[in-house]
């Protein structure tokens, strides 16, 4: 058995997530990266046999857009977005990076991510 891979990784939004009020109003830089995995069909030219990264894309800039306080609860909601779209998956897995969180020190980016797998 194959399997294959689809992933996306760094896409780049400005969204008002955060537990504090000042972070909904201004926002912040974050940086999503979803890799999803399932088992190959020997149709690799029908776009039926895949996972279509532009899809991935749309579910990550719509959730992203829907703010919430936590980002467990983005990473959770583009993933099960992902699994609905895409039942047949074998694993799929959601990061998000905060940029520069609005903290003491001088902090790169804070990380939540979220996998999911069949069990298969």
């Amino acid at each position: 058995m194959y399997t294959q891979t689809v992933a996306l990784r760094d896409v780049r939004c400005h969204a008002l997530h955060g537990f504090y009020p000042e972070e909904q109003l201004i926002g912040c830089v974050f940086m999503v990266d979803i890799e999803v995995t399932f088992k190959a069909n020997h149709d690799t030219e029908n776009l039926d046999n895949t996972v279509n990264y532009e899809v991935l894309n749309q579910i990550i800039l719509k959730e992203m857009a829907n703010t919430q306080k936590l980002l467990e609860t983005v990473v959770k909601n583009i993933l099960d977005s992902v699994r609905n779209n895409y039942p047949f998956l074998l694993t799929a897995t959601v990061g998000i990076k905060k940029m520069n969180p609005p903290m003491p020190g001088q902090i790169g980016h804070s990380f939540v991510a979220l996998s999911y797998h069949t069990g298969e």
